[in-house]
């Protein structure tokens, strides 16, 4: 049996091995891996390795699994079977199955269920298309546990994707615990703690942490993925959200306190963050700013109060800490003013930026003069009783957005957005792409104007 493998990583070097052990010719192909594993022979390129191959394996990462496919489909043999081992979305299987062209029928989806460099070519697969049964075969000679359910390319990553939420999950929150128990200097207790909820105790403690760490590039990647099948399925993705972003946060970068956090988005238009979220989080604008040119960002503390009745809102204030906004659902009621010029300098004095209140204000020119930042449904010089009910139970409704305790909140003259804490880094990333490709398009814009 031939054998191509491309992508000669970590992982392609390893199956270019097991398949040499196993006395298969094994022709391996790399434009950026310099080395050769025992037993493969080096080909030239990609036409070179997998013409007449019997398997082509592709490993070459999912950003270039498409552009592959397509460069190998011209020089597969009419029977030989194409295995996208790459770890990608089923979206992504299913393009690189069209790019093989005729070939198609012969593609593959191979998922990779547990840790290559642990297992080996031993490593159990999940292998879903027609040639499944066909493909498990080969891999089975490897001494690997597949499990193959035909299907379509995609139904097997689709599989390992949701595993991934688990799996990736529990990597990421071991990490973080491992982080918080040195930073309180109680290291060695928390590693005792994990180890004897795990069945594999210190050695699988170890494997998971230092696993994450070294993978959390691709790892980032493929928790994306996992979020957004969880949200196609209807659920909402909280805790696969925050698992990409912890693992985008231990990719070499220091990770963002949550001061420098507001800072950054104090400075993105809502518009944009709106975008990049997809337009999910905005804010009804009749909820609009009352001192124009405000534009701030901060951690939300919701307060539910009776319409046209503050006692929340002084509650709220005593359990305040800077950098917090007050999000006051009152109701919609622009009868009675919720808070004024004195209220403004007490969350002043505890270092709140601004609140958004879905109620009237009043002292509308005192709060600008005091530079207190406040968007409401309207002004009223009525004031407000005192007596209650209210709720500061973690979470409030406020224009249409559900907001928690501890969510983003950023306001500008466009009115505000919500920010789910665990989306914070994923979607500062998104609002600045966005305002790049905005600059790049106004830039054309304004020099076809000039011709």
């Amino acid at each position: 049996m031939r054998i191509a493998v491309l992508g000669l990583g970590e992982a392609g070097t390893i199956y270019a091995e097991g398949f040499a052990r196993s006395g298969a010719t094994v022709a391996g192909f790399d434009p950026v891996v310099s080395s050769t594993p025992d037993g493969v022979v080096r080909a030239a390129g990609v036409d070179d390795a997998v013409r007449g191959a019997d398997v082509v394996l592709s490993l070459v990462t999912a950003e270039h699994a498409v552009g592959v496919a397509r460069e190998a489909q011209a020089y597969l043999g009419a029977s030989a079977i194409y295995a996208d081992l790459n770890a990608a979305s089923p979206q992504r299987k299913s393009e690189v199955a069209a790019a093989l062209g005729e070939a198609q029928d012969r593609c593959v989806d191979v998922a990779v269920i547990g840790s290559v460099p642990t297992f080996g070519a031993r490593t159990a697969l999940v292998i879903s298309g027609a040639a499944a049964e066909e493909a498990a075969e080969v891999f089975r000679a490897l001494g690997a546990d597949v499990d193959a359910i035909g299907g379509r390319p995609g139904d097997a990553s689709r599989r390992k994707i949701l595993r991934t939420v688990f799996m990736k999950g529990l990597g990421a929150i071991i990490t973080e615990a491992v982080d918080a128990g040195e930073a309180a200097g109680e290291s060695a207790w928390v590693r005792r703690q994990i180890a004897a909820e795990l069945a594999g105790g210190e050695t699988a403690l170890d494997r998971l942490d230092r696993g994450t760490r070294k993978h959390a590039r691709r790892r980032a990647h493929e928790s994306e993925a996992a979020a957004d099948l969880v949200a196609s399925l209807g659920v909402v993705p909280t805790l696969a959200t925050a698992t990409a972003d912890r693992h985008r946060a231990l990719t070499g970068q220091p990770a963002r306190d949550l001061g420098a956090l507001l800072d950054a988005y104090s400075t993105v238009p809502t518009a944009a963050i709106g975008d990049a979220r997809d337009r999910l989080g905005v804010v009804d604008p009749r909820i609009r700013a009352m001192c124009p040119g405000s534009h701030i960002a901060g951690r939300a503390l919701p307060v539910t109060c009776r319409p046209g009745d503050n006692k929340g809102i002084h509650e709220a204030l005593t359990v305040s800490r800077p950098g917090d906004i007050l999000v006051v659902n009152g109701g919609g009621d622009a009868s009675r003013a919720l808070m004024g010029e004195l209220i403004a300098h007490r969350a002043i004095n505890r270092g709140v930026r601004g609140m958004v209140i879905d109620g009237a204000v009043r002292d509308v020119e005192a709060l600008q003069e005091a530079d207190f930042p406040v968007w409401a449904v309207g002004r009223s010089p009525a004031g407000p009783y005192k007596s209650g009910p209210f709720r500061l139970e973690g979470r409030a409704a406020i224009g249409g957005v559900v907001v928690h305790r501890g969510d983003i909140v950023v306001a500008d003259g466009d009115g505000v957005i919500v920010v789910p804490v665990a989306e914070a880094e994923r979607v500062l990333a998104g609002a600045r792409a966005v305002l790049d490709d905005e600059a790049s398009r106004h830039t054309a814009i304004l020099a076809e104007r000039g011709r």
